[in-house]
């Protein structure tokens, strides 16, 4: 296939192989004009056939989404990117039982068989120091949040950041998550896929930063305006954070799992918002996602008390509108029913003999 001839009214863009750097003027990739993607410019024809085996898979990545989201309705403004062919985790870097498969067999085989785990100081000490790691992990992909970044220059932070700390970036592949981290913009609830599309000046974005070191997995996440937020914007994230706050100061010996809906919900509902009821907290540990289930809102039936030794996350969703959960065609995306903005805080915490450990906690110097 030869590429087609177009005029270039305006600077010569630079060669789209990797590593060519020569300016074009008028080969441009005729795929790419016949999907409506952004333009991709070749010096010649040479370059263009040579970087054919990468290049190709924007198109079918292209011709895939277009198939899949044909007559789907759209709750708000936000429309799926292109998403980037799969990272490889290096060979050295231990890795969870889902890795190739993305089926993650322990978790299937045990969750619900069991009550939460009171974890020993081993399995205690190795989660630390993986939250510890997470929490690096996520301040670094946050500093990178401003208009024109996209979500998928994140996930290859995250990606690279995990990889050199010798973890395992545990999204990767669990049940066939395609990145590295959940990207959730504007109206996503929750587990956005990252792709090209460029964060704008107003958005809001959640980064939920997942790792696996030494056997065992650690999750957090945090909600972060990029560029000029309204105010009913930074309200949302701010009572989500304080909804998340209160909840875990609630957390010790003998407080009830169900009860932690009720602080959150109470909070909320005070500030004009709504929690989501589709998404619950979990335990955490060897397995990814175990007991206890942890759902955020008010009267529900969650089963058990806190002991000390317990391990478990809190992620309240919490949307600007009503409560009620979309998902896009890709079997991931959840997004708010009417369209509005959601936002996400997460910590994962360990039951103490008095009280609890935010073993997410950020840095006392932040």
């Amino acid at each position: 296939e030869d590429i087609t001839t177009n005029r270039i009214k305006m600077s010569k863009p630079t060669c789209n192989r990797e590593g060519c750097g020569k300016e074009c003027s008028t080969l441009q990739c005729p795929k790419c004009m016949a999907l409506s993607l952004p333009a991709a410019y070749y010096c010649s024809q040479d370059c263009y056939k040579a970087d054919w085996g990468v290049h190709k898979f924007v198109h079918s990545g292209a011709e895939l989404r277009k198939n899949l989201y044909d007559g789907f309705k759209f709750t708000g403004k936000l429309r799926p990117g292109i998403v980037s062919p799969k990272q490889k985790v290096p060979d050295h870097i231990a890795k969870p039982d889902y890795w190739e498969t993305g089926d993650p067999v322990s978790e299937r085989k045990n969750r619900g068989s069991t009550p939460p785990v009171v974890h020993t100081e081993l399995q205690i000490k190795k989660i630390r120091h993986a939250c510890k790691l997470a929490r690096e992990v996520l301040d670094i992909a946050a500093s990178a949040v401003k208009p024109g970044v996209t979500t998928d220059e994140i996930d290859k932070i995250v990606f690279n950041e995990t990889v050199a700390r010798n973890a395992y970036p545990s999204p990767l592949n669990y049940k066939g998550f395609p990145k590295s981290c959940c990207t959730s913009v504007n109206e996503v609830i929750c587990h956005g896929i990252p792709d090209n599309r460029p964060l704008e000046d107003g958005d809001i974005v959640n980064l939920d930063i997942s790792l696996y070191y030494d056997g065992v997995h650690s999750d957090l996440n945090e909600t972060y305006c990029v560029g000029n937020v309204d105010e009913v914007g930074k309200k949302l994230i701010r009572v989500t954070e304080e909804s998340l706050m209160k909840a875990i100061e609630t957390c010790k010996p003998g407080t009830m799992y169900r009860d932690l809906g009720a602080v959150i919900s109470k909070h909320v509902h005070a500030n004009g918002f709504s929690v989501d009821r589709t998404y619950c907290g979990h335990g955490i540990n060897e397995m990814f996602h175990c007991d206890p289930s942890i759902p955020h809102y008010a009267k529900n039936k969650a089963v058990g008390s806190m002991k000390a030794g317990n391990i478990f996350t809190i992620e309240p969703m919490i949307n600007e509108g009503i409560y009620g959960t979309v998902h896009w065609p890709d079997d991931w995306t959840a997004v708010t029913k009417d369209g509005k903005r959601s936002a996400q805080f997460e910590h994962t915490l360990l039951i103490t003999e008095t009280g609890c450990e935010i073993l997410t906690a950020r840095n006392p110097a932040q």
